[in-house]
């Protein structure tokens, strides 16, 4: 068995594999390992353009904006990619990539792919259970503000506007009524946002009282605002506790991505909370930034 054979029979061992695309004809070159973690054969031709269409939509445009750039610079990459498989299994994969030259030009790239799919699974149910606030059930200030720095999660062109809650007079309810009390507000304020909002991108507790929104692109700031205005009503809805109808009610601060520039989400947070502020101190409770 000669060294290649070795290595090739050891990475498959490891759900790896070694790669190569030749970039004047993309014709590509795999390890066993390789043709393992995809689920096709190795008698298989390859093409690229149908195994990038295995890449699912976020991951090919990540896999090419980087393949691009390294091409362009001379440079390497990595990159975690969601695929699915022929045989419709979904997995994730580590991609280590590098260029070699000649002439001053990129000619190959080259590299290795990993299988990572349990890992990144642990990894998400770890992050899941640190992103949520265990009272709501939603997600917490953590997960929101990691939509704060990175704006690619989800992408611009997903998310349509941010709607901010604050529960008015909730210090009040909490000494009347007790923290319990406060606790179960809370909670059935959560689940009904929940289910006022079921396309929503995010919705996380910011704040004691404070909840946040992130609705998705498509539709009209028009219609948006109307479905928004007729979902109040259940939301300020009393709460029953313990036999008793706890009065709830909520001040809301809307605002929309622009169309016309890239979304920055910290300049939409505080569009959002300047309406909020307005609508707190106006009877009607619900304003738009505008």
């Amino acid at each position: 068995m000669n060294t290649l054979e070795l290595y090739d029979q050891a990475a498959s061992l490891a759900a790896m594999g070694a790669w190569s695309c030749d970039l004047e004809s993309e014709r590509l070159t795999w390890t066993g390992g390789v043709f393992k973690l995809f689920g096709l054969s190795v008698e298989q031709p390859l093409e690229r353009q149908s195994i990038v269409e295995l890449y699912s939509e976020q991951s090919r445009e990540l896999l090419e904006r980087k393949r691009s750039h390294a091409i362009e610079t001379g440079g390497a990459f990595s990159l975690d990619a969601n695929i699915v498989r022929p045989d419709g299994e979904e997995r994730w994969i580590r991609i280590n990539a590098a260029t070699r030259s000649s002439g001053g030009r990129a000619r190959t790239l080259y590299g290795m792919k990993q299988d990572i799919t349990e890992d990144h699974t642990r990894w998400e149910a770890l992050r899941a259970m640190a992103e949520l606030d265990p009272l709501t059930g939603v997600g917490n200030r953590a997960r929101f503000q990691r939509f704060l720095d990175q704006p690619d999660e989800p992408t611009q062109d997903d998310v349509g506007a941010l709607i901010l809650f604050d529960m008015d007079e909730f210090k009040r309810l909490n000494d009347w009524w007790g923290h319990s009390a406060g606790d179960a507000c809370l909670a059935a304020f959560g689940e009904r946002l929940r289910n006022a909002f079921p396309e929503a991108q995010l919705i996380s507790r910011i704040g004691g009282d404070e909840f946040a929104v992130l609705l998705p692109s498509g539709k009209t700031r028009r219609d948006t605002e109307m479905e928004v205005g007729m979902r109040i009503g259940s939301l300020r809805s009393p709460i029953l506790y313990n036999g008793n109808l706890l009065p709830i009610d909520v001040s809301v601060g809307l605002a929309f991505v622009s169309k016309d520039t890239e979304l920055n989400p910290k300049l939409l947070f505080e569009a959002a909370d300047r309406a909020l502020y307005d609508a707190k101190r106006n009877t009607s409770k619900f304003l738009v930034c505008s």
